[in-house]
C-alpha cells in the first residue's frame, strides 16, 4: 500500500509526464511558471485567491495545472472532479475543510515543483513572471 506522499508523487509525475510530452518548450515553461509560483501564492494569498488568480490568467497551460491540482485534491474530497468543482469547493468550504485543502495543496505543489525541476529541467529562474 502506497503512502499518501507516494500517491501525491505518482499523480504529480503523471501530470508532468503529460507536459513533458509537449513539443513546444514555451508551453512547458508557461505551465512551470505557475507551478513555481504556487507555494508563495498559497502562503501569501490563501488557497481560494491563489486558485482564482490562476483561473484569471486565461492561459491554457496554466489552466491545465488547475485540473491537475483538482485531480490531486479529489483524493481527499470526492466532490472535487475538475478545476470548476475545486474552485467552488474552496469558495464554500468551512474553515476545517479549507485548512485541510490548503495543507494538501501545499504538499502536492511541492511534488509538482520537484518534477518540473527534475523532469522538465525548468528552474524558477528560467521562466518569466508574466508567463
Amino acid at each position: 500500500m502506497a503512502t499518501l506522499d507516494q500517491d501525491r508523487a505518482q499523480i504529480a509525475f503523471k501530470s508532468i509526464a503529460e507536459v513533458k510530452g509537449w513539443k513546444d518548450e514555451g508551453r512547458a515553461k508557461k505551465y512551470a511558471s505557475i507551478v513555481h509560483a504556487m507555494p508563495a501564492l498559497l502562503r501569501s494569498a490563501g488557497l481560494s485567491q491563489a486558485l482564482h488568480f490562476v483561473r484569471s490568467r486565461k492561459n491554457k497551460e496554466q489552466q491545465l495545472f488547475l485540473d491537475h491540482l483538482a485531480g490531486q485534491l479529489g483524493r481527499v474530497d470526492a466532490t472535487i472532479k475538475n478545476a470548476d468543482t475545486l474552485l467552488g469547493k474552496v469558495r464554500d468550504a468551512d474553515l476545517p475543510d479549507y485548512l485541510r485543502l490548503t495543507h494538501e495543496a501545499l504538499a502536492c505543489v511541492t511534488w509538482y515543483r520537484r518534477f518540473v525541476q527534475g523532469e522538465l529541467n525548468i528552474q524558477a529562474g528560467d521562466v518569466d513572471a508574466d508567463d
